[in-house]
């Protein structure tokens, strides 16, 4: 099933489960969030799981200018992450330098009779004003309202580029490239800085941080990634600044792979815990790796996701693409990684049976109910028939943003300018 997204250059997508209720969050480079919703199973053919259409569509940032550093802030939508689930639905979205939290709730029902002013919203002459009503609901279309609640702003020097819910339901975290900052979500005019790796001297700097992710259950633990390749855990109970990490998680680099990009390639541009909590996903330029937190000298598995553009990067490095930030996600029982690439080619790695398979998203070969062939990639020699050549890739099309549905085998990717939506094939 093909969804087009308008004009959404960065999409960024998250999934929620409220009962049987699904929803899916994309943002654009315009600062509009759409929202789709994945209508009921049909009871005549229950083996076909509902499609997603538009539930909700809102302007969540605009344009803004810093008159102290003569700075235009865009509207582009970096991140959004819904709340844990409640009687209504709640988001964070967040542009280069500020946060808000929105309400997601539905309304069927309208008051009429009111005493004061009529139906069209004119007040009364009190006057004419001889009897007592009693205001009733009525019922109405269904109407979906998205209302700002929190702003949270003026905390972030660098721009935002992640943020997490704690599971306490409390709290949140947002990074930039030097500090992560802890927030309530009721308190908008202060928040704690956990992180801060800003060296006295901007000279020194020699990493920035990258991704930054709570840990799903415990409330005191967090993960950041940076631009040297290193995933370090920290414990918020040990300090208040975290300044010194409880582990640090980093593999050593292979002496004969080194290159003028290895620094470049080993940045981290995602990393997500699994839903257990026992391990932990990351993704730079050329691979996925999975750590598992008890043991900090290297990934227990490493994919390969694109390793036949290793030849390309300095033609990649010229067109800025070696910079691109790919995330990754897990399935709903983490049995299956799933990450993007070029030419809207993704990824999946079944961990189980040790299988992989590369897919393509595309308007020709995405037709609704249609099946999708997995697709390969020739390094040189004789090229096969179904076979692309690596030269032939575009780079343009790339997919960064990939969800994975949290109870069915629905994935949703964002290209360029559409959203996909795909399910597991239903016998």
């Amino acid at each position: 099933m093909c969804d087009p997204l308008l004009v959404s250059v960065h999409s960024s997508a998250h999934t929620q489960a409220e009962n049987t209720t699904i929803l899916l969050a994309t943002g654009d480079k315009g600062g509009r969030v759409v929202i789709f919703q994945q209508e009921p199973e049909s009871k005549n053919q229950p083996q076909c799981r509902g499609e997603y259409n538009v539930y909700s569509t809102f302007q969540s940032h605009e344009p803004e200018f810093d008159y102290l550093k003569s700075l235009e802030i865009e509207e582009k939508i970096n991140k959004i992450r819904w709340l844990p689930q409640n009687a209504a639905q709640f988001l964070l979205s967040t542009n280069d330098k500020t946060i808000k939290l929105w309400k997601i709730s539905e309304r069927d029902k309208r008051p009429e009779g009111y005493n004061l002013k009529e139906e069209d919203g004119r007040y009364r002459d009190l006057n004419t004003v001889t009897t007592l009503r009693v205001p009733i609901f009525r019922p109405m279309d269904l109407m979906v309202e998205a209302s700002p609640r929190r702003v949270f702003a003026n905390a972030h020097t660098y721009h935002i580029n992640s943020i997490s819910v704690n599971s306490d339901c409390e709290t949140y975290l947002s990074a930039d490239d030097l500090r992560i900052n802890l927030w309530n979500l009721e308190i908008t005019d202060r928040s704690f800085n956990i992180v801060d790796i800003k060296p006295a001297n901007m000279e020194e700097l020699t990493e920035v941080i990258t991704a930054a992710e709570f840990h799903p259950n415990q409330c005191n633990t967090f993960v950041y990634s940076s631009s040297k390749g290193t995933i370090r855990l920290c414990d918020m109970r040990a300090s208040a600044l975290c300044d010194k990490h409880a582990k640090q998680f980093e593999e050593p680099e292979d002496p004969n792979n080194r290159s003028f990009f290895s620094e470049i390639i080993s940045s981290i541009s995602d990393v997500k815990f699994s839903h257990s909590g026992r391990y932990m996903m990351t993704r730079d330029y050329l691979s996925v790796k999975i750590w598992d937190l008890n043991m900090e000298s290297r990934p227990v598995e490493t994919y390969q996701v694109h390793e036949y553009l290793r030849s390309k990067l300095c033609s990649l490095y010229e067109n800025d693409c070696i910079f691109d930030k790919f995330e990754c996600c897990w399935n709903g029982n983490d049995s299956v990684v799933m990450t993007g690439s070029y030419n809207n080619f993704f990824r999946m790695f079944d961990r189980v049976y040790r299988q992989d398979v590369t897919l393509e998203a595309s308007r020709e070969n995405s037709k609704p109910r249609s099946v999708l062939k997995p697709r390969k990639v020739s390094t040189g020699g004789k090229r096969k028939k179904d076979e692309i050549s690596v030269d032939s890739l575009d780079f343009n099309k790339k997919i960064l943003h990939t969800a994975w549905h949290p109870l069915d085998n629905i994935i949703a990717v964002a290209t360029t300018n559409n959203l996909y939506i795909f399910q597991e094939k239903l016998n």
